[in-house]
């Protein structure tokens, strides 16, 4: 476990909300807790948080959109929770920028997993380091992407730190460069995802992964679409800066 991790935990059920902050404080995390998003805005405003645990169904302003406000400037990671099964409220979250989106009833052990990752991928970021241990993969011209921290590094040395979701795809397009793969097929390669399978899905992580390629995403070179298809990854030409 990442050493004396801050975490905050959101939610306006008492009883989530306890079990949550319990488990995690138990686990050694710093965790702070509060029961509405603008109460959570005020507590982020004042503290450094590395991770936020967030249900959707918040009175007053929900959590899609105080997401979708934390991505706008923070990396800080976020693993939304749900109480309904709902694929849209689903694709809105992988939108709005989450890292990850759990429903309730949920497996404590496995958020806690969810969370090491996701802390380990933010104060990487917040180091602006290089991972150490493996070779950066050449993504294309004067981009490489570094697996250990899942960041791509780009020419002008700049880290940008990718979602597990966003890194898995690319991965996938990295393993079958020139080819044409459909949207099942590259969900198949988004393994540990609690995201139901839709073609929304791939089209969203598509267009936040050409963003911090720097593809133009109104006339890609990098990440092609080839309509009725999926996609095709081509890394050949250098995307405009």
């Amino acid at each position: 476990m990442p050493p004396d991790a801050k975490v905050l935990v959101v939610d306006d059920d008492a009883v989530t909300r306890g079990c949550l902050v319990s488990y995690f404080a138990a686990e050694g995390y710093d965790v702070r807790e509060a029961s509405t998003a603008e109460d959570a805005e005020r507590l982020l405003a004042a503290e450094e948080v590395e991770l936020v645990l967030l249900d959707i169904r918040l009175p007053r302003k929900d959590g899609l959109t105080l997401t979708r406000e934390l991505r706008v400037r923070s990396d800080v990671g976020i693993i939304l929770v749900s109480g309904r099964q709902d694929d849209v409220e689903r694709i809105v979250g992988l939108e709005c920028g989450a890292d990850e989106y759990v429903t309730k009833p949920f497996n404590p052990r496995e958020i806690l997993a969810r969370a090491k990752n996701l802390v380990r991928r933010v104060r990487q970021a917040a180091a602006g380091s290089v991972p150490e241990g493996r070779a950066a993969l050449p993504v294309y011209e004067g981009c490489v992407l570094h697996e250990c921290g899942r960041q791509l590094g780009h020419s002008d040395g700049v880290l940008t730190a990718l979602t597990e979701g966003e890194f898995q795809l690319l991965r996938a397009f990295l393993a079958h460069p020139g080819q044409t793969m459909s949207r099942d097929a590259l969900l198949d390669h988004i393994r540990n995802r609690e995201w139901v399978p839709s073609d929304r899905t791939v089209d969203v992580l598509v267009g936040r992964l050409r963003r911090k390629l720097r593809d133009d995403a109104a006339s890609p070179k990098i990440i092609l679409t080839v309509h009725g298809a999926g996609y095709r990854f081509s890394p050949s030409p250098r995307p405009r800066a």
